[in-house]
């Protein structure tokens, strides 16, 4: 299995993918204490790697349908006699039910796939426990990270990775082999106390996305009030107008483009900001704040979301004219002109802005559509590095340029009408044009050939106020040596 088969291991951990200790495994025994969907999934996908797999339950006879004919299920006991590699599919309030198994687990190496149902629920991890009650056994956690689902359809896409650990080398060794001939990718994240970590892990509800989400609601419940003032409140005390149907399909459009254009500005802000302090300091190793670290890793969750708003403000729009609204609207403007006697009513300037407007519209989304394709990691580890940096950068950038235009168009000269500024706040989009235009603006000044070549010596390791060493020939033909500043 190549390494651009798999997604990125964590931080800080080995992977063992391609460990030339690990040999293959295909053809040993392996038991499975359980009979649930777990177990009957593990045992399949053994199966097919392979393994010959014997199953403990307490009622084999009855539990005997439900796992593969070339399983073997018999009585818990005899499961354990014939394997030394036994994994533990029960839940954590039943490994008491195994004390009675002590004496033939002797010696044995258990691998604990069990979670828990709430993070840090026990002072001690599920794995550490059944070490405690087995001591003479080795446990091994892992597994518990892999869906019953996974282990049916085999690992494909997605992530692969098997997170194992536990404070014997060689039973992390043989797990991981075995992990890798059904075809994940084993990782090792060290000695038993990470089991803790690891039995969290599958129990977090999308820890990179908190941040991204409290922004986009926080944007959308500002745009929001800020478009309800203009388009409800205002016409009522002013005109005494009702336009309270207004609220769940035109005021929430209206927000929608705006939290999307910020959002994707604020995607490539960080990156303005970073280059900024690189200039500032003149160098790539002075350690960025906090809030900008945050900030930089979690621009993809932040895009996707961008991407989202954008998407939901187009199947709004193309729902505007099947309100009942507007359909009296058309009539009423009919009847007017009828009454009037206006017989062309074409205005060549709101054509041309609209087809304008919608053409572009369609191409920012299509690019947005096509940024969020390449975030997931299965196409992404289909792209190199120049391939997936053009997409998210240069596309990404023109993205924006090309919102700005479609933000510009709808605009159009109607940003001086005096009309459109209602309880002389300006029109929303006007609002959205701050941020990214910031950020578009400082991409051309940093295109700059003078600030360009700076930066990019900075981000090759060039360094303001740093002394090199040089060599210089003397007049007898020898090199005398110096030192010089390498901002001269």
């Amino acid at each position: 299995m190549s390494g651009g088969d798999m997604a990125k291991p964590l931080l800080g951990h080995q992977s063992m993918e391609g460990d030339p200790s690990i040999t293959p495994a295909a053809g040993r025994t392996i038991g499975v204490l359980g009979s649930g969907d777990f177990a009957r999934s593990l045992a399949i996908r053994l199966v097919c790697s392979g393994f010959k797999v014997v199953v403990g339950s307490r009622n084999p006879k009855r539990k005997a349908g439900l796992f593969p004919s070339a399983a073997e299920v018999t009585f818990q006991a005899d499961a354990v006699k014939k394997t030394d590699v036994i994994f533990v599919a029960v839940f954590r309030e039943h490994y008491s039910t195994l004390c009675d198994l002590a004496d033939v687990l002797v010696g044995k190496i258990l691998v604990d796939v069990s979670n828990n149902t709430e993070i840090n629920h026990h002072k001690e991890s599920n794995a550490e426990y059944l070490a405690s009650l087995f001591p003479a056994c080795t446990v091994v956690k892992g597994f518990n990270m892999v869906s019953a689902w996974t282990l049916q359809s085999g690992a494909r896409d997605g992530n692969k990775q098997v997170l194992i650990c536990s404070n014997n080398q060689e039973a992390k060794r043989t797990v991981a082999e075995i992990a890798q001939v059904m075809g994940f990718t084993p990782v090792d994240m060290g000695c038993m106390s990470s089991a803790c970590e690891i039995e969290n892990i599958p129990l977090r509800l999308l820890p990179a996305w908190k941040i991204p989400i409290f922004l986009a609601l926080g944007l959308f419940l500002c745009f929001f009030t800020y478009n309800l003032i203009r388009q409800v409140i205002h016409p009522y005390i002013r005109e005494q107008k009702n336009k309270l149907y207004k609220i769940p399909i035109e005021v929430v459009n209206t927000t929608l483009p705006c939290v999307a254009y910020v959002m994707l500005s604020l995607v490539y802000l960080p990156g303005v900001l970073a280059a900024c302090s690189q200039l500032y300091y003149g160098t790539k190793y002075r350690r960025f704040p906090d809030w900008l670290d945050q900030w930089l890793q979690h621009r993809k969750q932040i895009g996707l979301l961008s991407f989202f708003c954008a998407a939901l403000h187009a199947v709004y729009s193309l729902c505007l004219p099947m309100r009942r609204s507007h359909r009296y609207q058309l009539i009423e403007t009919a009847v007017k002109q009828a009454v009037e006697k206006k017989m062309n009513i074409w205005v060549e300037e709101e054509v041309w802005r609209m087809e304008i407007y919608i053409s572009v519209g369609i191409i920012a989304l299509g690019l947005l559509s096509l940024l969020a394709i390449t975030s997931l990691p299965s196409i992404a580890n289909s792209l190199n590095w120049r391939e997936f940096s053009f997409i998210q950068s240069t596309l990404g950038f023109i993205a924006l340029v090309i919102s700005t235009l479609h933000t510009l168009t709808y605009g159009w000269s109607r940003a001086f009408d005096e009309n459109q500024y209602k309880f002389y706040l300006p029109p929303t989009y006007t609002l959205t044009l701050l941020v990214p235009c910031t950020v578009i603006l400082a991409k051309v000044i940093f295109s700059l050939p003078c600030i360009q070549q700076r930066l990019l010596r900075i981000r090759r390791g060039w360094e303001k106020g740093r002394y090199v060493k040089f060599v210089l020939p003397s007049a007898t033909g020898e090199y005398s040596s110096g030192e010089t500043s390498s901002n001269v």
